[in-house]
C-alpha cells in the first residue's frame, strides 16, 4: 500500500456520516477524533532543535553564563554598520524599531537582534509575539539573530500552539522564523535571502 493510500484510508476510519444536506445535495461528516494523535517527541528537544536549525541553513551559538551578547555579536558580524533592536540589553544598536518613523526606515539594516519565547524541536521554528513597533526588522534586516532562552524548547506544533500568547499592544500578531529565508523555486537552485534575512543565528542564553 502507497503512502498515500494509508493516509486515505486512515481518514476514511475517522470519517462519520453526520447530515445530509438537501439544498446542495451532500453529505455532511463529522471531523475525525483527534484526541488520540500522538505528536512526536523527541529523547533531547535541545539536541533535535539544533540538528533541524543547521538542517534549514541557521546557526545555533550556546551562550556562556556572564558573557556580554554585545561582544559576541559584533565577533559574528564585525562589519556590521546598522545593527537594529529595542531589547534593553544590546547596547550595540544604532537603529531602533520602536522609534522608527516607518518600516522603510529600517532599510539597510545590516543586523537585527529580536527575542523568541520558545523554539520547536520538530522544525527549528522559534515563535516571536511583536514586541516592536515596526516587526519589519523581523524581515527586512540582512542578517537576523534571535535571542532564545535555552529551556524553552518545545517537542512539537501541537506543544507549540497551546503555548502561543500576543502582545495585546500590537494587535495580536505574531509569527514563526525558522532559519533563514530562502527558496528553491526557481530552477531548483537554493537560493538564501530571498525574501527576508541571509542568515539566521540562534543564540541559545542561560536562565
Amino acid at each position: 500500500m502507497s503512502n498515500k493510500d494509508d493516509i486515505l484510508k486512515k481518514y476514511r476510519a475517522n470519517v462519520r456520516e453526520r447530515f445530509f444536506d438537501e439544498r446542495s445535495g451532500k453529505t455532511g461528516f463529522d471531523m475525525p477524533d483527534l484526541s488520540d494523535i500522538k505528536a512526536i517527541t523527541y529523547p533531547n528537544p535541545l539536541v533535535q532543535f539544533v540538528k533541524m536549525t543547521e538542517m534549514v541553513g541557521g546557526q545555533v551559538i550556546e551562550v556562556d553564563p556572564g558573557r556580554d551578547v554585545n561582544v559576541l555579536i559584533k565577533e559574528l558580524f564585525p562589519d556590521a554598520k546598522e545593527i537594529a533592536s529595542n531589547l534593553p540589553e544590546i547596547t550595540i544598536a544604532t537603529r531602533n524599531p520602536d522609534t522608527a518613523g516607518r518600516a522603510r526606515d529600517l532599510n539597510g539594516t545590516d543586523v537585527g537582534i529580536i527575542r523568541g519565547k520558545f523554539g520547536v524541536a520538530e522544525n527549528a521554528c522559534i515563535w516571536i509575539p511583536q514586541t516592536m513597533k515596526e516587526k519589519a526588522v523581523c524581515f527586512i534586516s540582512e542578517n537576523l539573530i534571535i535571542l532564545l532562552p535555552k529551556s524553552q524548547i518545545v517537542n512539537n506544533m501541537h506543544e507549540a500552539y497551546k503555548r502561543i500568547e500576543f502582545d495585546k499592544e500590537y494587535d495580536g500578531y505574531g509569527v514563526f522564523i525558522s532559519g533563514p529565508s530562502k527558496t528553491a523555486d526557481i530552477a531548483q537552485v537554493l537560493v538564501m535571502g530571498a525574501q527576508a534575512a541571509r542568515s539566521a543565528t540562534i543564540l541559545l542564553m542561560p536562565e
